[in-house]
């Protein structure tokens, strides 16, 4: 038993450091559109039904609700999905620049756009945007794109930035999530898009308050689909690597000091190719996906050598 622990954990960290290695220029663009879907090791494939006609076609009607829509990738999401017909409502706090956007969106394609002017991090906001999606019948999409990054490392942080930091990446996806799935559940149609980070796999990048809450991000994405894709609620995680925002500058990085960094319409471009194929785990920047397929083969591998009723042989006292 020890040494098949010994080679689980040695073939994970052969992964992640091979893994880490291809991706430590953020070096790649999307999947072409006719590359086949990866599902290999995916834990909830052999459970989740191929998404119904009806699943499709609220996917391509229903109303969409996209936080941080007021620049970025946010934005970026707006316009595509406008560009497909759905009506929009764009969430952000920059109400001059949202209503511009929806300005633009309404003209340019015909679509219905409500702006809705919150804080996510403020708890009567928040609040406002949980009732939209509880009441509003109409939304069948959420985007939780909402975010903001971390500079300098753990010590140097301030409770309040941290505090600020953990309510926007982690508990307002959380609350949006759960404002609009049990609707989603009810209807058995509806989707759920979280953006977490490639940063969220990797510690030693060293940005560990914003690589925890996108670990969060990607954890709660596969907890959520376990749970809702065999009631026909498609969640899927987008794991994006350096992309060209405004999130660099507000958390005082200069963008242009990175080696490679993606612009934001091939990001969400990709990430809807992945969103068409229902992937559960889209991560744009990543060129071998058999490689994220063999990441989580180990990890539920390991999962299977976990014997919970006494401790492992290795942290028993010598005889």
């Amino acid at each position: 038993m020890l040494f098949i622990i010994k080679m689980l954990t040695g073939k994970i960290m052969t992964i992640i450091i091979e893994w880490l290695s291809s991706i430590a220029y953020f070096q790649g663009r999307p999947p072409a559109v006719e590359q086949p879907l990866h599902t290999t090791g995916h834990v909830i494939v052999a459970a989740v039904p191929f998404p119904s006609e009806e699943t499709t076609r609220m996917s391509t009607t229903s109303t969409v609700l996209i936080t941080g829509a007021s620049s970025g990738i946010g934005a970026v999401y707006a316009q595509r999905f406008a560009q497909r017909g759905h009506d929009l409502v764009l969430v952000a706090r920059d109400n001059a620049r949202l209503d511009a956007l929806a300005a633009r969106l309404r003209e340019e394609h015909k679509v219905a756009v409500d702006v809705l002017q919150a804080d996510l991090t403020a708890q009567a906001d928040l609040a406002t945007v949980e009732a939209r999606l509880r009441d509003d019948a109409r939304i069948g999409i959420l985007i939780n794109n909402a975010g903001i990054a971390q500079s300098g490392g753990f010590a140097e942080q301030t409770a309040d930035g941290v505090e600020r930091l953990l309510a926007l990446n982690t508990t307002a996806p959380t609350r949006l999530a759960l404002a609009i799935a049990p609707r989603l559940a009810q209807s058995g149609s509806g989707a759920i898009v979280n953006i977490g980070s490639v940063v969220g796999l990797a510690p030693e990048f060293g940005m560990t308050v914003y690589g925890a809450s996108k670990a969060f991000v990607l954890f709660l994405s596969q907890g959520m689909s376990l749970e809702l894709a065999p009631k026909g609620v498609y969640v899927q995680a987008v794991l994006p690597a350096a992309t060209r925002t405004e999130i660099w500058e507000r958390a005082g990085i200069d963008v242009n000091t990175l080696a490679e960094v993606m612009d934001v319409e091939e990001l969400v471009d990709a990430a809807l190719i992945g969103f068409d194929r229902r992937e559960l785990v889209s991560i744009p920047p990543l060129h071998d996906a058999d490689r994220w397929d063999a990441l989580d083969g180990a990890r539920q591998a390991l999962l299977g050598g976990i014997r919970q009723a006494n401790a492992a042989q290795r942290y028993r006292p010598a005889a």
